[in-house]
């Protein structure tokens, strides 16, 4: 028989999701929506707010009474971080997502990411496009390359308070944020897990604002020496081999673009035709590579807001040696009082 009685809501999810924001304009309308969803889904939603008075004040009247909606505690030259740091020191949960406010999370995922935080410090999920504008489809391309060459770097992770916290935080004068956190983590002793199944949908970006994040996003590799090396080779590559190579790098870019698209369920997410687009991106990656190197040696470093950030992000080597260096030091400290108190003790008895 069918029961006419109407199903209870599923419980909320015990974790945090924390988004953090700096908008010109009020995003009231695009986000409240969905985070309505968000606070009916998971147990605490916090939005840490970074916009300027104006912005901060509609955000307020139109958010306060569905999330927790604060300003950034701090600053730094990246202002993601202060907002993620503030929001992580804001939790009173354990396991937190963290999402831009392009990110669209369902339950499922949020399931799934909050139990991978059962085992992992950090977890990396896969990002994909939703819609498909052109612009959409051109990134995606990129999407499917990193797939092969160890994940996507997402706009979301999933991440442990207690082990971020326990390493100090993570730099904010970096432009490639996600990846300096992941490094943190990782040298402080935090596993990393990368799902490749785990889609997460993005809203893209309007095609102005993919276009300005070209030479940003290339100067990202300056983290990854090693790519942006093959990235430079490239153009002179192609201009030295003439049509021969060219077709070659298109060829291989379509066909590694493909193993990823095939990858962990990959076709599920990614329309048979995007791995065509991969060589439009590299395409891009051959020319902004350049102008990323120029931005380095000529301007120190690539605009950002007001300014200019040199670094990409921090070598994990250099990581783990401070975190090496700061617990030998904090094992020298207890040692040299356990020795105090055992000189003590003997001249008690």
């Amino acid at each position: 028989m069918r029961s006419d009685e109407p199903h209870a809501p599923a419980p909320a999810l015990p974790g945090s999701y924390v988004l953090p924001i700096a908008a010109g304009t009020s995003q009231a309308r695009t986000l409240t929506g969905y985070l309505a969803r968000m606070a009916r889904t998971i147990d605490e939603v916090i939005v840490v707010d970074g916009s300027p008075p104006g912005v901060f004040a509609a955000h307020a009247r139109a958010w306060s009474a569905i999330v927790r909606h604060i300003p950034p505690a701090g600053r730094a030259r990246n202002g993601k971080v202060a907002g993620v740091i503030t929001g992580v020191e804001a939790a009173s949960h354990e396991r937190i997502i963290l999402a831009d406010d392009d990110v669209r999370y369902r339950r499922v995922e949020l399931e799934r990411m909050l139990d991978l935080l059962g085992d992992h410090a950090v977890i990396r999920p896969q990002n994909y496009f939703h819609p498909l504008p052109w612009h959409a489809r051109w990134d995606t391309g990129r999407s499917l390359l990193n797939r092969v060459t160890g994940g996507d770097w997402p706009g979301t992770l999933g991440v442990r308070r207690s082990v971020l916290l326990a390493a100090g935080g993570y730099s904010g004068d970096v432009l490639f944020e996600n990846l300096e956190m992941v490094r943190t983590i990782r040298a402080a002793g935090g596993t990393e897990t990368v799902p490749l199944d785990l889609f997460v949908a993005r809203r893209p970006p309007d095609a102005r604002h993919f276009l300005s994040q070209r030479v940003r996003q290339a100067y990202d590799e300056w983290a990854r020496p090693s790519r942006l090396a093959a990235q430079l080779t490239l153009a002179p590559a192609t201009l030295i081999g003439g049509m021969p190579v060219a077709i070659g790098i298109v060829t291989a870019a379509i066909l590694a673009a493909e193993v990823g698209r095939r990858m962990s369920d990959g076709r599920t997410r990614f329309k048979g035709t995007s791995s065509l687009w991969a060589p439009l991106w590299v395409a891009e990656r051959s020319l902004t590579a350049w102008i990323a190197l120029g931005e380095r040696l000529l301007h120190g470093g690539v605009r950002y807001r007001d300014g200019r950030l040199r670094n990409a992000a921090t070598p994990e080597r250099i990581l783990r040696t401070r975190f090496a260096v700061a617990s030998a030091s904090a094992s020298a400290q207890i040692f040299r009082r356990n020795e105090v108190y055992e000189v003590k003790i003997c001249d008690k008895s």
